[in-house]
């Protein structure tokens, strides 16, 4: 088992600071380096199992939660606090954590792994930084129609001018987890359409500092980042040989049940992306880093990127097999 190293980065807010979390391989020259962008209401630390897998098979994981989440903000009594330019902020760490990672490991291979909002971000993070990473892992992502999108955005500019950016939006997430939640029968919590088991879908609700409710301000910028990352004249912005992993489960409903995962693909396909591998998996939910079937979904993580380094090695273009 590989141990765990922190350390202090400052967040492009100007006033947070990071705690970078690396686990680390039994090796000094570790084979690739995987950085992980978490999802929405949860933290860094959720993602400790992969990362030990990872670290177990050579590879370095490493990650922060973002500002608004995790321990870091649950000090300062700021969960869910973000600002207006927040998901600019997020991106611009993300990218601050990259940069350390290519001082501390500058020969090895750099994916980026992002889950649900960290999907998004890590889609922005291909736009404004398209020639940084070897290869991309997207899971728990989506295209929500672009009628929806706008209706979210006024409806959360409304809620924000009427109560202020860091008010939760307590109806949004009652409506959200009736709606996630349709599908499931029987239903045992709100949480459910996390993952089928039902065992870490209780740690998720257990956990102090995940599944707080997003505020006004949080919706906003997520819903600002998933309207970003869809636009067409962005996405022509890509890299078009970045090999790319899509993978969502076929009852996410973020990725609408594996129709808004398509979009995402055929949105890539038209804007010439030649790397792209897209993965359904039957019967899983949002979460596929913690479903029951996990240990596969990792073991597809990793068979992937190791198919992705090596055909770099081999003077390839590292496009990714499954």
């Amino acid at each position: 088992m590989g141990r765990v190293e922190i350390s202090p980065v400052p967040s492009s807010d100007g006033r947070s600071r990071l705690r970078v979390l690396r686990w680390l391989p039994d090796t000094e020259k570790p084979l690739a380096v995987v950085q992980i962008a978490h999802g929405v209401t949860e933290h860094i630390g959720r993602y400790d199992a992969f990362a030990q897998f990872l670290a177990d098979r050579g590879y370095v994981a490493a990650g922060n939660s973002h500002i608004g989440h995790g321990a870091e903000a649950d000090e300062t009594c700021s969960l869910g606090i973000f600002p207006k330019n927040g998901w600019d902020c997020a991106v611009r760490d993300l990218k601050a954590v990259h940069d350390l990672l290519r001082r501390l490991y500058p020969h090895a291979k750099h994916f980026l792994l992002g889950h649900s909002m960290g999907s998004f971000l890590a889609r922005t993070f291909m736009i404004d930084y398209p020639e940084l990473l070897s290869g991309c892992i997207v899971l728990g992502s989506g295209q929500q129609v672009k009628p929806l999108l706008l209706l979210g955005r006024a409806l959360a500019a409304v809620q924000t001018r009427l109560f202020g950016r860091d008010r939760p939006f307590v109806g949004l997430n009652r409506l959200c987890f009736k709606a996630y939640n349709r599908r499931i029968s029987p239903l045992y919590t709100p949480c459910d359409w996390l993952s089928r088991d039902k065992s870490e879908v209780g740690r998720f609700i257990d956990d102090e500092i995940s599944g707080f409710v997003l505020t006004h301000g949080l919706f906003s910028q997520l819903l600002y980042g998933i309207s970003y990352v869809g636009r067409r004249e962005n996405v022509r912005k890509m890299r078009r040989d970045i090999p790319i992993l899509l993978a969502s489960g076929e009852e996410d409903p973020v990725g609408d049940y594996g129709h808004g995962v398509r979009r995402v693909y055929r949105l890539w396909q038209r804007a010439g992306l030649s790397g792209v591998t897209l993965r359904l998996y039957p019967g899983a939910r949002h979460e596929l880093l913690s479903e029951t079937t996990r240990q596969s979904v990792w073991e597809d993580i990793y068979d992937w990127m190791e198919s992705v380094r090596r055909q770099e090695a081999n003077g390839g273009s590292g496009t990714g097999r499954l």
